[in-house]
């Protein structure tokens, strides 16, 4: 669940204890709940506070909330709403949703899954701030939610996202761990046509493989043991948004065959029911792998590959753009000094050790870097003293051009390389390359790597 602690959320509802019971539930999750009981003091309430999030009822004296919705609509584009309902009006609380409503709840609602839902939707509204924020502080600079560089490798990528940002087509992102295959999903959706829509990430390699299929489509109660309610899979809550599936080419075939029916179909249907659902989503994915050398293996389908296939992304390594690396370590070293109160600058020695360093862990890894620099810096200056020791072990190592080499061959290298920095501890190689330990684990064998 995405962090809440401090969001802001207005409850309308006309019945007092039902706006009692909801504030005090989400307030104890770390929300800082507002509440009103009509149109026109939650109108009172948006104009005084900077909101979150708006969960109002549909049926209310006077005004109804279908009002206050095209209220929010036209002056808070940005604030997402959501219903509850009686079952009388949930056709008008579809109606709502179809012109941008956020998501509605049948009254009474499950708390647990409002709460999930609710997260989603401060998570979403805070990254289109922070994306306006990012896009306002450089200017006229070319940036992908952070990705930035004037390389001809990711000036070729930043092109074709702006050539199919508002395609329904799948894309397939493709490149190293940690050059920032989820940045560059995240901008696709939020400069495209479905940005006022759910953005649904899901790591495919953090999930255990006996939890995915329930996690992406959902289950009905009584599934299984243990399923006591009903829960609205990955793959529903992206409806009319996009769907990012990070690491898909750890899925399951089994699951596999499941995700191609539900492109094809373009219907869900939740584990232990018999009713399918209608679904509209973008598919994103990204690998790290070579899935066609997978479908090879009889690891991956051939059928589900071109599928997602359609649009292919090739992410450059850090090492195979070295002059972004002054771009990137600015843009780093200003958010990390404003976040840590300091004013500190790289000196020349060290900015030199960087555009010389292999970056296994690439983007992700220099992040880290500057980020613990800025942590322990005392003085104006980084210096070298501020870098880990095992930095040093491999600054000069030359890698092999990336063309003469397989994916896997790439990936291999770059979990020896992590290995040998962390000195063996596969918890901070997990962190540093952004693999699951379940993940990195699977690589060890795969690779024969001991």
């Amino acid at each position: 669940m995405a962090e809440v602690v401090g969001a802001r959320v207005l409850v309308v509802d006309d019945e007092p204890n039902a706006v009692k019971v909801l504030a005090a539930i989400l307030a104890e999750d770390g929300y800082e709940v507002f509440q009103a009981r009509n149109v026109a003091g939650a109108q009172k309430v948006l104009h005084e506070e900077e909101l979150d999030a708006v969960i109002t009822d549909m049926k209310m004296p006077g005004q109804d909330g279908l009002q206050l919705f095209d209220y929010v609509h036209q002056h808070f584009t940005d604030i997402p709403v959501i219903f509850l309902t009686a079952y009388g009006t949930v056709e008008s609380a579809v109606n709502a949703m179809t012109r941008g409503a956020f998501y509605y709840f049948v009254k009474p609602p499950d708390y647990l899954n409002l709460k999930s839902i609710l997260a989603r939707a401060v998570e979403q509204r805070q990254l289109k701030l922070e994306l306006a924020l990012l896009k306002k502080r450089l200017g006229q600079e070319k940036n992908q939610l952070g990705i930035i560089g004037k390389d001809p490798g990711i000036q070729k990528v930043f092109d074709i996202i702006e050539s199919v940002k508002d395609s329904e087509s799948s894309v397939l992102i493709c490149g190293e761990t940690g050059t920032g295959k989820e940045l560059l999903a995240r901008s696709l959706h939020f400069s495209g046509a479905r940005r006022e829509k759910p953005f649904v990430a899901v790591n495919c390699a953090a999930i255990p493989g006996e939890l995915i299929e329930s996690e992406l489509f959902g289950y009905e109660k009584g599934a299984f043991t243990g399923a006591t309610s009903q829960r609205i899979g990955r793959v529903e809550q992206a409806s009319g948004g996009t769907l990012f599936l990070d690491e898909i080419g750890e899925l399951d075939i089994s699951v596999q065959a499941k995700l191609l029916r539900v492109l094809q179909e373009k219907e869900v249907e939740r584990l232990g029911g018999n009713k399918s659902f209608p679904i509209d989503f973008r598919l994103v994915s990204s690998t790290n792998r070579d899935l066609l050398s997978e479908v090879r293996e009889g690891n991956f389908r051939e059928d589900l590959y071109y599928r997602l296939n359609v649009v292919k992304i090739e992410v450059p390594a850090l090492r195979n753009r070295k002059g972004d690396v002054p771009f990137l370590v600015n843009g780093f070293l200003r958010e990390f000094c404003a976040r840590e109160q300091k004013s500190v600058n790289v000196s020349p020695p060290v900015m030199r050790i960087f555009q010389e360093y292999a970056w296994p862990g690439n983007v992700r890894q220099l992040r880290n870097v500057v980020e613990r620099a800025v942590v322990l810096a005392q003085g104006r200056e980084i210096t070298q003293e501020e870098l880990p020791e095992e930095f040093f072990a491999r600054q000069a190592e030359v890698v092999q051009p990336q063309e003469t080499r397989t994916l896997k061959e790439m990936e291999a290298q770059a979990i020896r390389d992590a290995l040998q920095q962390c000195d063996g501890n596969k918890s901070q190689v997990a962190k540093m390359l952004g693999f699951s330990r379940k993940a990195l684990y699977k690589r060890l064998k795969d690779y024969s790597i001991s």
